[in-house]
C-alpha cells in the first residue's frame, strides 16, 4: 500500500466576549458551550475575567496591584484532507486553545502554550459510539482492541506536520480534569507555579488514550487550588515552559473546570493527602456562568455519529491500513 497523502490546515479565531461558534465547531467544546444562549456574552465576559484574575494571583511578583497581565485566547481548529492528491475536501479533526500573555507593564505580548483545552470529533466517536457499542449489555467494562490507536496516530501526525511547525514553536500541553474513577496521592514534590504533585494508583482510560497520542501525564494542584489538574505533554513539562506559560494554562483550564466540574474544582474544601474526586460531592460552590452538562453529553453522541458518517465510513479501509502501519 502507498502511504496516504494526509495534509493538515490550521485556522484561528479569537475567543472573546464577541465570539460566536462557527458551523464546523464542535458544540460540545468548552468554549462553544459558553457562547450559546441568551447569556452568552455575559458568560464569556465573566469567564475571561476569572482567567485574568487567576493569572495575576499566580503571577504575583512585581505585580503589586494584581492587574499586570491579561490573557488572550485563540481557538485553533485543525482540518485534515485524507486524499489530497484527488480531493480538496477538508474534514474537521480537532480543536485546541492557545494563550497569548499581555504584560501591561512592558507592553510585551508573549506567546503562551497551545493545547490547554482539547476537543476532537474522533474522540467523540471513540468514547460515545465505539465504547458504548462495545460495552452494551456487558457485565464487565472493557475496551476494544486498539481502542484510540487511530486517533493517537492522527494526533501525532498532526503535531509533526509542516502545518503545525509553521504555527507553533513548542509541542502542545493539554490540561484536563482528574478522573473520578482513580485515587490520587500527594507527594513531597512541589513546583512554585504548578504546585504540589499528586500520583495516581493506576492510569485512567483517559490517561491511556492520551498515551496513544504520545503524551505523558502528571498531576499538580496549583497554589490556592482545591484539586489537582491532569497535564498531558511530551518532553519535560517543568523545563520546556516558562512559569508565565504554565500560569496561562493553569488559569485558563482551572477556570473551565470550575464551570464544568464544580463538584471537584469549586469544592469548599481542598484535596487531602489521599484524594478520590467525585461528581457526587455536594459541598461546592457554583460560578455565575451558565452551563448545561446533560446537553453536552447528548451532543457528544451526535458528534461522534457525525465523525462515523463523514470520516470513518468513507475512509475506513485506508485509515485502518495506515494505522496498522503506524503501530506495527
Amino acid at each position: 500500500m502507498t502511504r496516504p497523502n494526509f495534509t493538515f490546515s490550521i485556522k484561528r479565531v479569537g475567543f472573546n466576549e464577541h465570539y460566536r461558534p462557527a458551523e464546523t465547531t464542535r458544540i460540545t467544546s468548552n468554549f462553544a458551550n459558553l457562547a450559546r444562549g441568551e447569556r452568552r456574552q455575559e458568560n464569556l465576559r465573566n469567564t475571561l475575567t476569572m482567567i485574568n484574575n487567576r493569572f495575576n494571583e499566580l503571577a504575583h511578583w512585581d505585580n503589586p496591584l494584581g492587574d499586570r497581565y491579561s490573557v488572550e485566547l485563540d481557538i485553533v481548529s485543525a482540518e485534515i484532507n485524507v486524499d489530497a492528491e484527488h480531493s480538496s475536501q477538508r474534514l474537521p479533526l480537532l480543536e485546541l486553545l492557545q494563550t497569548t500573555l499581555h504584560d501591561r507593564a512592558t507592553g510585551q505580548r508573549l506567546e503562551g502554550i497551545v493545547g490547554n483545552n482539547f476537543s476532537s470529533y474522533l474522540r467523540d466517536y471513540d468514547f460515545s459510539v465505539v465504547l458504548r457499542a462495545h460495552n452494551k449489555d456487558q457485565a464487565v467494562f472493557t475496551t476494544p482492541d486498539h481502542f484510540g490507536a487511530l486517533h493517537g496516530a492522527l494526533f501525532k501526525s498532526f503535531v509533526s506536520s509542516l502545518a503545525y511547525r509553521e504555527h507553533f514553536a513548542k509541542r502542545p500541553v493539554i490540561c484536563l480534569s482528574v478522573s473520578s474513577s482513580r485515587t490520587y496521592h500527594r507527594t513531597e514534590n512541589q513546583h512554585p507555579v504548578l504546585g504540589v504533585e499528586y500520583r495516581q494508583d493506576e492510569y485512567s482510560l483517559t490517561d491511556e488514550y492520551f498515551g496513544k497520542m504520545g503524551l505523558k501525564v502528571r498531576y499538580f494542584m496549583p497554589p490556592h487550588s482545591v484539586a489537582p489538574l491532569a497535564f498531558y505533554f511530551a518532553g519535560d513539562l517543568l523545563s520546556d515552559f516558562s512559569n508565565l506559560e504554565l500560569i496561562g494554562t493553569i488559569s485558563t483550564m482551572e477556570c473551565f473546570q470550575k464551570i464544568y466540574r464544580p463538584e471537584i474544582y469549586n469544592a469548599n474544601a481542598a484535596a487531602g493527602k489521599t484524594y478520590r474526586p467525585s461528581l457526587q460531592h455536594q459541598d461546592y460552590s457554583l460560578t455565575r456562568i451558565v452551563y448545561d452538562r446533560e446537553e453536552r453529553a447528548r451532543l457528544a453522541i451526535e458528534q461522534g455519529q457525525f465523525a462515523e458518517e463523514h470520516f470513518i465510513k468513507p475512509y475506513r479501509v485506508l485509515l485502518e491500513q495506515w494505522c496498522a502501519q503506524c503501530i506495527s
